[in-house]
């Protein structure tokens, strides 16, 4: 079942007797099926199992269009307000100019406040893996910078011939 139709409407209903609650959300007992339909045509509105595996079911009179388009609202709405995190990659290389430092750092700053995250990475090429204090200096320096806008999440550490770390925006 899709996530929009759980719910048992009128007919579909497979229960002997149920629980009932009014249009108002009063307590109307344990009514047989067929009286329960009735109450609820005579309404013009739906009966709706809301909860099918209590002992008896319990249902509700109630308008299901409008249920589902409230429903539905709300759930786009969720969704609206939700933050998509993304990982913004830095590259960087243990020779970098200072010049080149500071337009780096320019990026991870926009890329931070606009609440991505940033994976700050230095690659080794050939004999460069072994100046990896170089490496690591830049990565801090560069964490250190934006330390007022920032958390480390993950610390300078070395995977095969790359340094990362990973810088998260403040809360």
């Amino acid at each position: 079942m899709s996530k929009e139709h759980q719910h048992q409407v009128n007919e579909s209903i497979r229960a002997r007797e149920v629980r009932l609650i009014g249009v108002n959300g009063d307590q109307l007992g344990i009514k047989p099926l067929r009286e329960a339909l009735r109450l609820a045509q005579e309404a013009n509105l739906d009966l709706v199992n809301v909860a099918p595996q209590a002992k008896p079911p319990v249902c509700r009179i109630m308008d299901y269009g409008k249920y589902r388009y409230e429903q539905s609202k709300r759930e786009k709405e969720a969704r609206k307000n939700q933050k998509i995190i993304q990982v913004k990659e830095v590259r960087l290389s243990p020779s970098i100019e200072e010049n080149d430092v500071q337009t780096k750092l320019k990026n991870v700053k926009k890329f931070l406040q606009k609440g991505d995250k940033v994976k700050l990475s230095i690659r080794f090429r050939g004999r460069e893996i072994t100046h990896q204090d170089l490496g690591r200096k830049i990565l801090d320096r560069m964490a250190s910078e934006v330390k007022d806008i920032s958390e480390i999440e993950r610390h300078a550490k070395l995977e095969g011939r790359q340094m990362i770390m990973i810088l998260t925006p403040k809360q």
